[in-house]
């Protein structure tokens, strides 16, 4: 197992929570929106707390790169945050427009976000750490979510 393997399956997993609650708030059906919703963020957090507390960290340690890919995830960490938090003010209010808004400039940024993360740093990572326990205290985290 390459030490990023857990977080390319967990992109995954998020992804389809993620349609899972944009399809229940699509049908009107808050009250399923809601718990995917939960699940979704849950997800993501503990995800993007992964990278964040260990394979960045490690990464950094690793290459002497401090300010360089790991920084723009982070920010990129930062802006994904917001939106959950606007998804969740339109979700509470029952606001279709806002939620789905919302929801389609997640998804874009979401998707350009992984592609980064799978095509460029996480290969970074795997060269950089290879023979590390890292992979593996990512999987743990991820497991235990």
């Amino acid at each position: 197992m390459s030490t990023t393997q857990p977080l390319f399956q967990h992109h995954k997993h998020c992804d389809e929570i993620f349609a899972d609650a944009e399809e229940a708030c699509a049908k009107g059906n808050w009250s399923a929106g809601e718990k995917a919703f939960a699940e979704f963020a849950g997800q993501l957090e503990t995800h993007f707390l992964s990278e964040e507390e260990v394979l960045f960290p490690a990464f950094e340690s690793a290459t002497g790169m401090t300010s360089g890919p790991t920084e723009v995830m982070r920010g990129e960490h930062r802006q994904m945050r917001d939106l959950l938090a606007q998804m969740k003010v339109s979700l509470d209010n029952r606001d279709d427009d806002g939620f789905s808004g919302n929801a389609e400039t997640l998804l874009i940024m979401m998707q350009q976000h992984n592609m980064k993360e799978e095509n460029i740093l996480y290969p970074m990572c795997d060269n950089a750490l290879g023979g590390s326990d890292v992979g593996t205290s990512i999987a743990s985290r991820l497991a235990g979510s």
